[in-house]
């Protein structure tokens, strides 16, 4: 009889958590809850003018091609032939001192990067129009740990370089046909 019991015990402890795991998943696929789907751009190949050697171009230039959807011509002539074309008109970054003791020294800094670009047809009709973007980050700064305080700089930059990057791939994706 005990055994009989403990069979019945061990049942009912197994099925409690399956119930509820089948509530669970019941009542999320009720509600309409469904995971983020890929972007899907309103065109094919997109033209990006600006420096080649731009760590800028180079990251936004993989992004575009990492989603398997556009195709990203290099050759100049190819602007006309492409669906839309992304100006970057400019690239800035600054280092600004905030923070300073009493004899001078720096002791924080502040690593800004704007960023302008637009969307445009090849005819130049605005997709997107002039949008600027602005990331910046604080850096504390030490003489005695300069070196690394250079390789922590860079790497700021390039979290606010990729962020940006985001910003801009997500703006491409809310295109719709023109």
């Amino acid at each position: 009889m005990t055994m009989q019991r403990r069979q019945l015990l061990r049942a009912c402890s197994l099925g409690l958590p399956l119930a509820a795991a089948a509530l669970l998943s019941a009542s999320l696929s009720g509600c309409g809850f469904t995971l983020r789907q890929p972007t899907q751009f309103a065109f094919k190949t997109v033209y990006l003018t600006l420096p080649a050697n731009s760590s800028m171009g180079t990251e936004m230039r993989r992004s575009l091609l990492a989603t398997g959807q556009l195709d990203v011509p290099k050759d100049p002539s190819e602007m006309l032939k492409s669906d839309v074309v992304l100006d970057i008109f400019s690239e800035e970054r600054q280092r600004v001192v905030v923070g300073m003791n009493a004899s001078g020294q720096v002791r924080e800094q502040q690593l800004r990067l704007r960023i302008k670009f637009r969307l445009r047809t090849p005819a130049g009709k605005a997709l997107i129009p002039d949008v600027e973007l602005f990331q910046q980050r604080d850096l504390s700064y030490t003489e005695t740990v300069a070196l690394s305080k250079e390789i922590e700089e860079a790497t700021l930059y390039r979290d606010m370089q990729t962020d940006i990057v985001q910003q801009i791939m997500r703006r491409l994706g809310a295109v719709r046909a023109w």
